[in-house]
């Protein structure tokens, strides 16, 4: 293909769009919140990815021409034509125009579950900065034309966004075989941890089933999903603690605190007013999980551009 996409993009200049879906649609594991064309010349871009709320999502940017700056925790990067950006948000950096710069670039950021597993698991073995390949690019700037022309349903715009981050996977996994292999097995631990969700699931029996050691299991699962094995067993029970307080009105909460794992109610209880604010049976009562999402909930989700 060439150039031939990304320079369609270009051509349709400097562009940004915010991807609005319809209020109210059953949350999708990955969805795009904005993308666009950019050139940006003077100081006022300038972006901390630690005052940006506490929805995550992520930003991938790649630089057609000039250059930017990425500060990523404790190292300085300087960002050239050809470099891509890949960010998760909340997190320690900032990436930024200086005064009399010329800085060229196109954007995609998505939110939801998938997305964001997909890309810790990414920046585990990358870093910030990725050098793609030219098919990959034209790949991602057909992803970010096709949602900035609009028009897409949430399924489509859904399955864009996606088609973007297998696009980003098959670039540095495909070289990669190894960290492939690892990323399978995380997949692997999660499918266990889903089908045993009402039974003890120890950080040494999720080794166990990855085949590694529990030091190493535990560093590649929280690179991968972003926490540490424990939080993320906790997440996910609380997750069904609330599908079966909603759509289970009958079902006493000691039930529901059984079904979802909780050998202990007290414990339950003290562990779902820590996420949601409320004791179970508050939640069922009062009607609160009508502006629930699917997990635990965060911090208003919005629309945002990079």
């Amino acid at each position: 293909m060439g150039n031939s996409v990304l320079q369609d993009l270009i051509e349709h200049g400097p562009v940004m769009r915010t991807v609005s879906l319809p209020r109210g649609r059953q949350s999708l594991h990955t969805m795009p919140t904005s993308t666009g064309y950019e050139i940006r010349t003077d100081a006022t871009y300038d972006w901390d990815g630690r005052k940006r709320g506490q929805t995550p999502f992520t930003v991938l940017q790649h630089t057609i021409g000039g250059a930017g700056n990425l500060r990523y925790e404790n190292r300085t990067y300087r960002l050239h034509e050809g470099d891509t950006l890949l960010l998760l948000v909340p997190h320690n950096h900032r990436y930024w125009l200086e005064d009399g710069g010329r800085w060229e670039f196109f954007w995609i950021s998505m939110n939801g579950e998938e997305a964001l597993r997909i890309h810790r698991a990414i920046l585990a073995v990358t870093g910030p900065v990725l050098k793609l390949q030219p098919e990959t690019i034209e790949h991602l700037a057909d992803c970010s034309l096709r949602l900035i022309r609009g028009g897409e349903t949430p399924g489509r715009a859904s399955a864009i966004a996606y088609e973007a981050a297998m696009a980003l996977y098959d670039d540095v996994f495909g070289s990669h075989p190894v960290f492939s292999q690892e990323y399978r097995t995380m997949q692997h631990v999660i499918d266990h941890i889903m089908a045993h969700l009402e039974k003890p699931l120890p950080v040494e029996e999720l080794a166990r089933v990855s085949g590694l050691s529990r030091a190493h299991f535990s560093r590649i699962f929280a690179a991968s999903e972003g926490m540490p094995p424990a939080e993320f067993v906790l997440q996910k029970r609380l997750q069904r603690a609330v599908k079966l307080l909603t759509k289970t009105a009958s079902l006493p909460v000691k039930e529901v605190a059984i079904m979802s794992g909780f050998d202990d109610p007290n414990y339950f209880a003290k562990a779902f007013r820590r996420v949601f604010g409320a004791s179970p049976t508050e939640f069922r009562t009062t009607g609160m999980y009508a502006s629930v999402p699917a997990g635990p909930p965060r911090q208003d989700a919005r629309a945002v551009d990079p």
